[in-house]
């Protein structure tokens, strides 16, 4: 009760990791996905407008047209009218009081003329001038009054010009014009009105128009194959921009967070749902359930950070390798089952869903069906072929249907099922990562462990031949069993090649080690017998472990016995004690009894191979009978309480080793002698 609860807690705790990591990297800003960039071709289907919306201008011909129109502007000045008559004013008092015997009346009158000619042309301050030289202005607006006249700055004085001005062709000596102090009637008379430039800038760059033209609701706005011009593409960003704006106002980011929650959530408790009807075994089996949910997060990880960065295009990621690598170490319809899962939570992220899932659902199922087992390299190759003209030809038939035109199909799209196919070899390397990490064993590890010329196989047969052939023969039995049953046949002919690996230790207690008939045993009592036969199956788990040898082959290692007794050692000492109370575990194995197919069939190949030599002859009816008892006695000991077998499974077994051992122990046809020729 302990383990399902502390079990259970962790499966939660697995599944609610995995909707946060997935809903984490799910993007939830507004996901107008498409990707174009100007001079390439439009790499989607046809595009139309949901709405009306103004086809912005870019920034930098908003700038050029504004900066042609500052060329042209004119900023605001002031004329001061006053000015003119305080110069005068002040220069006919100072010249009644202090000039009138320093200059004439005529030179008094002449300046004065200067001055006024001056002030009527305008004069503006040394900084102005130097700003309007700056910003290469032509011409400023001058307000005098309530109307605003043009003018040429050519046209204007300056302080240094009026000065001048005042003393051209000026006869008096440099100490009289120290003395008149011309400089002090010359003021600036036109004044830099900034509030009423700054409004008219204001309102010059607001005349600059934003959009150049509409498009309206429904409106085309591009077809696939189309390329990107200058146009187009501010047409396209234009969409994008209002698309933003508009979902931006109506979206609220909580409730798509709580919306990619809940389709989340569903999606891997359907998963749950799956593997709890049709496959609770690997509720049992952690490492299992954990892969499941591992690949199937990873995945929608990446597919929601590519959304998120714009980065690459989802018909690159191998999501066919989910699929394949769950067929290899889990079974195909849960394979399939966990493909679908993730195509539909990665489909909710893309802004074409329909078309990826249409897709993926092809290549996931090609990737199950063309890979059951990996036993080669050259088949990783054949089904990465076959899953790319999957995608490919999925692909081309939607583009038939959504175009409608073979000129308009993007062939970009393709080169991505090319990468995708490529990345999918990863899967290989990855398959013996999977089998270390998770304790699992690929049919390729099983291939390269069956190699009879391997050391620990090579050792065997060295030093206990007897059992090599054993072993070999028990392996044949139990695959074609395997085989008729729908179970692993790879993965029960190796066990079988290794689960008697133990007797290496002691080979000569062991009849099929022992020649001419000589046996350890009779020197020795039944329970001193008994331990050593049962101490090969701890010597063989010793050696596993030294060779690093599979979880499974040690599975095979421990179960090929079961929870049986020696039976020969153990009727020798009750036939000795009749009256004695017999310790049972003294002549029993630890166990534990098969759990699996494979198992189970491997410890009915055993008993059956080892007792097929104890016959006599050879007959049809002594193979079926002899069969028949191993096995039902075994079913009557319980030893298959723990395997998924059936009556009919066993039935089955039963006939298949009939079959093989008729055909091993078949007597030959005696060929006949040639004849003597007469003489």
């Amino acid at each position: 009760m302990f383990k399902l609860r502390q079990r259970t807690i962790i499966e939660t705790l697995l599944i609610v990791g995995c909707i946060a990591l997935i809903v984490y990297f799910m993007p939830r800003d507004t996901n107008f996905n498409y990707h174009f960039s100007i001079n390439t071709p439009w790499g989607y289907g046809q595009l139309m407008s949901d709405f009306d919306f103004p086809i912005y201008k870019s920034d930098e011909d908003i700038a050029a047209e504004r900066d042609s129109l500052l060329k042209s502007f004119q900023p605001y000045f002031n004329m001061d009218s006053s000015a003119t008559e305080k110069a005068l004013d002040k220069f006919a008092r100072d010249y009644n009081r202090s000039f009138i015997e320093v200059i004439t009346p005529q030179q008094y009158n002449t300046y004065r003329q200067r001055l006024i000619n001056a002030y009527k042309r305008g004069i503006v301050s040394l900084e102005s001038s130097e700003k309007m030289k700056r910003d290469s202005l032509n011409n400023i607006k001058i307000i005098s009054g309530n109307i605003a006249l043009s003018s040429d700055i050519n046209n204007l004085n300056t302080i240094k010009s009026v000065y001048e001005q005042l003393t051209y062709n000026d006869t008096l000596p440099k100490e009289t014009l120290r003395q008149l102090k011309l400089e002090e009637y010359i003021q600036p008379n036109i004044i830099y009105d900034s509030i009423k430039t700054n409004l008219a800038l204001k309102e010059l760059k607001a005349s600059v128009s934003l959009s150049d033209g509409i498009v309206q609701k429904g409106q085309k706005i591009i077809s696939r194959g189309d390329i990107v011009d200058e146009k187009l593409y501010q047409t396209l960003h234009s969409y994008q921009y209002e698309w933003n704006k508009r979902t931006n106002e109506k979206r609220h980011t909580g409730l798509t967070l709580l919306g990619q929650i809940l389709i989340t959530t569903m999606a891997l408790l359907g998963m749950v749902a799956f593997i709890n009807v049709y496959r609770p075994m690997y509720l049992r089996q952690q490492n299992r359930f954990i892969l499941i949910f591992l690949l199937i997060t990873i995945f929608c990880i990446i597919v929601g950070a590519m959304v998120h960065t714009h980065t690459g295009n989802v018909f690159m990621v191998p999501f066919a390798m989910v699929p394949l690598l769950l067929c290899l170490f889990v079974d195909s319809r849960t394979a399939f089952m966990a493909h679908i899962i993730q195509t539909f939570i990665c489909s909710t992220m893309l802004s074409a869903p329909h078309v990826f899932i249409l897709v993926q659902i092809a290549g996931g199922a090609a990737a199950i069906f063309s890979l059951r087992e990996l036993t080669a390299r050259s088949q990783l190759f054949r089904t990465m072929f076959i899953i790319l003209i999957c995608h490919a030809l999925t692909y081309f038939a939607y583009e038939l249907i959504a175009e409608n035109s073979i000129e308009k199909i993007y062939l970009s799209t393709y080169i991505y099922f090319l990468i995708s196919g490529g990345l999918l070899l990863i899967a290989y390397p990855l398959m013996f990562a999977i089998e270390k990490i998770f304790g699992f064993t690929s049919a390729v590890t099983l291939i390269e462990l069956s190699n009879i010329n391997n050391e620990l196989l090579n050792k065997l047969s060295q030093d206990a031949p007897g059992t090599f052939q054993h072993s070999m023969q028990v392996g044949n039995l139990a695959a074609e069993a395997a085989r008729r049953i729908g179970a692993n046949s790879i993965e029960v002919r190796t066990g079988a090649l290794y689960h008697d690996i133990g007797k290496i230790k002691n080979p000569i207690y062991f009849t099929e080690n022992q020649s001419g008939g000589i046996s350890p045993h009779k020197s020795l009592q039944p329970e001193e017998s008994a331990k050593i036969i049962l101490q090969h199956v701890k010597d063989g788990i010793a050696i596993a472990r030294a060779h690093h040898l599979p979880q499974s082959i040690k599975d095979f290692i421990t179960t090929h016995h079961g929870t049986s007794k020696t039976g020969y050692f153990y009727i020798t000492y009750k036939n000795a004690h009749p009256d004695e109370e017999i310790d049972e575990k003294l002549f029993t194995y630890e166990g534990p009894q098969p759990k699996t197919r494979e198992q189970a069939i491997l410890m009915m190949a055993d008993s059956v191979e080892a007792a097929s030599h104890s016959l006599e002859e050879y007959t049809e009816s002594n193979i079926h009978a002899l069969v028949d008892k191993i096995i039902d006695a075994q079913l009557e000991n319980g030893q298959f309480a723990l395997a998924p077998l059936t009556f009919k499974d066993i039935d089955t077994i039963k006939t298949t080793f009939k079959e093989r051992l008729k055909a091993i122990y078949h007597t030959r046809i005696s060929y006949p002698e040639a004849a003597k020729a007469k003489n």
